[in-house]
C-alpha cells in the first residue's frame, strides 16, 4: 500500500504541473490563440489535454520507478534535482506562450525544457532504463511542440 500512495504521488506532482499550466491556457485559447495563424501541421486543439495528460502520467510514473529504486547509500538527488528543473519548465511555458502570449520567449522556455527533458531521460535511463524510456514520448512531444511554436512565431 506504501508503494501505491508514492505512485499516486508521484503522478499527481507530474499532473499538478500541468494543471498549473491549464489555468493560463483556457482564457487565451478563446481571447488569443484561436486567432492565430496556425501552420498546416497543428494539431485540433482538443489533442492537447489527453497529450499533456498521459505524458504527465508516464513522468510520474518514471519518478516513481527512479525515487523507489534508490536505497539508502544513494540519493539520486543529481537526477531528482533535474527532473523537478525541467517539471517547472514544463508549467512555466503555459504561462509564458498563453497568458504573456509571448510566442519568441515560449520558444526560449521550450529550449531549456528540451535540453533539461533530454538530461533526465539520460540520468533517469541511468539509474533504471524504464524510467528513461517512459520519458521519450515527452522528448518527442516537447520537441514537436517547438517546432509548432517556432512556425507559431515565425508566422505571426
Amino acid at each position: 500500500m506504501k508503494e501505491t500512495g508514492k505512485l499516486l504521488a508521484a503522478i499527481g506532482i507530474c499532473q499538478g504541473a500541468g494543471i498549473i499550466g491549464s489555468f493560463f491556457v483556457a482564457s487565451s485559447i478563446q481571447e488569443w490563440y484561436l486567432f492565430l495563424e496556425k501552420p498546416l501541421f497543428s494539431p485540433p486543439n482538443w489533442i492537447f489535454g489527453p497529450v499533456w495528460g498521459t505524458l504527465y502520467t508516464l513522468m510520474g510514473v518514471s519518478l516513481y520507478l527512479v525515487w523507489k529504486t534508490r536505497t539508502k547509500e544513494e540519493c539520486h538527488c543529481g537526477p531528482l534535482t533535474v527532473f523537478f528543473f525541467q517539471l517547472g519548465f514544463h508549467a512555466l511555458w503555459p504561462i509564458v506562450f498563453f497568458a504573456l502570449r509571448s510566442p519568441l520567449l515560449a520558444l526560449l522556455v521550450l529550449c531549456v525544457l528540451c535540453i533539461s527533458l533530454v538530461w533526465t531521460t539520460l540520468l533517469f535511463w541511468n539509474v533504471r532504463k524504464l524510467a528513461g524510456a517512459l520519458l521519450i514520448p515527452s522528448v518527442l512531444w516537447v520537441l514537436f511542440a517547438a517546432y509548432l511554436n517556432f512556425f507559431l512565431w515565425r508566422i505571426n
